[in-house]
């Protein structure tokens, strides 16, 4: 609804000429990049057909197969069917909207998903972070600042990113490989991003890490929210890791910088 991406951007490569693709658009490095891997399946959520059936077409010329849903029952439905790798869910859906399906998914899912909205009100862009989205994006859009956005949390998810593979802190465990987390023996569920934020806290345990330094490393979220940004996916964190007492256990506020990861690595590690 309200129009899935701008003109502009697919009027370079399907308005004026229809028979032509994003193959011969001018995003040679993106596409070139994203052919040398393996086609990344995503799930898109939206019931404006016409704009998914063209978003569809530009993007598996950057590697990324669009797989379209126009509701939340067929979004459920395509999602237990093909395991994509993303979801893109579109906010305003008829019936339910976007917020209520991110939320029942992020019962039982930690599938990293961006957000897709039409509203400019940050209250609204901040919601999806705090039901468990990973990234919004406002709508209409680029769509090559959605294949960079998808490629970016990809690269997050997948990548074999240098330092120990097992991290364990008195309390804590944390698996980069098998991206797992363990608190007191006891797994936690944790998404994409706040899996990222863990990690990027606890290889620097000890370490004041500014806001800006943890948004940078995370990337794609939108400078318009920053430090709340930052503060609802700590605040939301904290919650899962069971750090809520005082002093806490994991990760502590350094007033007007940032955060400190504070557990003590554990002298079998």
């Amino acid at each position: 609804m309200c129009g899935l991406v701008s003109t502009n951007g697919f009027q370079r490569c399907f308005r004026v000429f229809p028979f032509v693709t994003a193959a011969h658009c001018p995003d040679t490095g993106l596409r070139n990049a994203a052919m040398m891997r393996r086609m990344i399946k995503v799930l898109l959520i939206d019931d404006d057909r016409k704009h998914s059936a063209l978003l569809k077409a530009y993007l598996k010329q950057f590697g990324i197969a669009l797989d379209c849903a126009g509701d939340a029952d067929e979004g459920f439905r395509r999602l237990s069917r093909s395991d994509p790798d993303l979801l893109l869910l579109d906010v305003m859906l008829p019936g339910r909207d976007g917020f209520d399906i991110c939320r029942e998914i992020r019962q039982s899912s930690r599938i990293p998903i961006i957000m897709l909205t039409a509203r400019g009100d940050v209250v609204d862009r901040v919601s999806g972070l705090e039901i468990g989205a990973d990234d919004y994006i406002g709508k209409p859009f680029e769509p090559r600042e959605l294949v960079a956005r998808i490629q970016s949390i990809m690269r997050r998810t997948t990548a074999s990113d240098a330092g120990p593979q097992l991290m364990r802190f008195e309390g804590i465990e944390i698996d980069t490989d098998a991206r797992s987390v363990t608190v007191d023996g006891a797994p936690v569920e944790l998404t994409s991003m706040e899996f990222e934020l863990l990690v990027i806290l606890a290889r620097r345990a000890g370490k004041k890490v500014s806001r800006d330094e943890i948004l940078n490393d995370l990337r794609g979220i939108d400078a318009a929210i920053l430090t709340r940004a930052v503060d609802i996916m700590v605040s939301r964190l904290r919650q899962k890791i069971g750090d809520s007492v005082k002093p806490p256990r994991f990760i502590r506020t350094i007033w007007g910088l940032g955060y400190s990861f504070v557990a003590q690595r554990r002298t079998d590690a």
